[in-house]
């Protein structure tokens, strides 16, 4: 009787919170609200005492990212990429004073995307630009599946908060099938810090049904910063200094870094030195000629680094003394052999020593005004030599008989 009084005692003792059972929640469902975007809701347990407790809920996501957070209300929205399916549980809390308890865990899943296997966009790869202050431009890449048929038609949309919308320009692979997209103005805000860019690229084909893809972008992380704007580089003896202004972009000039390569075209030493101002100075040789280029990034204060920018168009400072000497050496050399040529040529002519040294050839007679000359020559040596040596021999011969043996 005693045993039973002391138990007694002690189930009075207890707080009336572990009396209590928790029970979880009901009607939990989980559906696609947006790209990318699902919404999880659930209805508190109509069975459950409260007893001046507060309910809270856990909820947990079991994939395509694991994440645990409890909540107040009964409704949880979430970002993700939803082409491999989408996962998630929840229960709920009951809180009293520092103590607290939970009931069983409800879950519930949304299947993969449709589609056959290995059809899906594979390496994609987006960057956007502020154009102007306030627009931003994106451009995505990305290669066919492997087993995308040939006829396969990709098409990309992008979800900035609120906003969708379809790519409105594509470029085209060797088989005639989209493989790039730009948008030259997007709703994407450029000052947001950590925002999402969702990507979904689906596709058709008349031989496979092609499955969709999703990807989720930090817009810091893949924002290709603007060039440095209005250089300015001097020479002050031997020292470099260099002053330019941020890029185009909404963020202050505290929120960038930059690198400056130097390259020493007399030396060939080439130098790229991390700077976190807007300005520089720097040693250099006053007897080389230098090439300056600058790029910027964002720095990890202000937002996460994106991509480096382009290189600024070369600048060229200084002057290479050993090269110019050359360069004025070679100069004199060809223009004083060219004055003593043209000197001789003058002094040459004056002598008439081109006569002397190259006489003209003499001009040939012109022996064809008469048409018979060698013969009459013949005709004439002939009948003169007959009568004087050979008199009576050659009474019987003729001078043509005579001619006409020799050829």
């Amino acid at each position: 009787h005693n045993i039973w009084k002391l138990v007694l005692l002690w189930y009075r003792s207890l707080p009336k919170m572990l009396l209590v059972s928790v029970l979880p929640p009901v009607n939990f469902t989980l559906s696609v609200s947006a790209l990318a975007q699902v919404l999880l809701h659930w209805e508190p347990n109509p069975a459950q005492e409260q007893n001046n407790s507060t309910i809270r809920y856990d909820v947990k996501i079991l994939s395509p990212v694991p994440e645990e957070y409890d909540t107040k209300r009964t409704h949880s929205v979430r970002t993700a990429a939803l082409h491999n399916g989408f996962s998630a549980r929840v229960r709920t809390l009951l809180l009293q004073e520092n103590l607290q308890l939970s009931s069983d865990w409800v879950e519930r899943n949304l299947p993969p995307l449709p589609g056959a296997a290995e059809t899906s966009v594979t390496n994609l790869s987006c960057v956007t630009r502020v154009t102007i202050p306030g627009n931003v431009s994106l451009r995505c890449t990305w290669l066919p599946g492997q087993g995308a048929p040939e006829d396969t038609k990709y098409f990309l949309f992008y979800r900035y908060e609120t906003h969708t919308e379809e790519c409105p320009a594509y470029t085209k692979d060797k088989w005639n099938r989209n493989a790039e997209c730009s948008f030259s103005s997007t709703q994407i805000k450029p000052g947001e810090i950590d925002s999402l860019i969702v990507i979904h690229i689906n596709g058709s084909s008349k031989r496979a049904a092609i499955k969709p893809f999703q990807q989720l972008f930090n817009q810091n992380a893949i924002e290709k910063v603007n060039i440095p704007r209005n250089i300015s580089i001097s020479l002050e003896q031997n020292d470099l200094l260099a002053m330019w202004e941020k890029p185009i972009s909404p963020f202050h000039e505290e929120c960038f870094e930059y690198e400056f390569y130097l390259i020493n075209l007399k030396s060939g030493n080439k130098q790229i030195l991390k700077i976190s101002s807007n300005r520089f100075r720097v040693g250099i040789d006053g007897s080389s000629r230098y090439s300056i280029r600058i790029r910027a990034n964002h720095n990890h204060i202000c937002r996460a680094q994106g991509f480096w920018s382009d290189w600024s168009e070369i600048i060229y400072v200084g002057q290479n003394k050993l090269e110019n000497s050359i360069v004025w050496i070679f100069t004199l050399l060809c223009v004083s052999t060219s004055c003593t040529l043209l000197f001789v040529a003058i002094i040459c002519k004056m002598s008439h020593l081109w006569r002397k040294l190259f006489p003209p050839i003499p001009t040939p007679s012109n022996k064809f005004r008469d048409l018979f000359p060698i013969d009459y020559e013949r005709a004439r040596t002939c009948t003169s030599s007959m009568e004087t040596e050979v008199g009576s021999l050659a009474e019987g011969f003729s001078c043509s008989v005579l001619d006409d043996s020799v050829f």
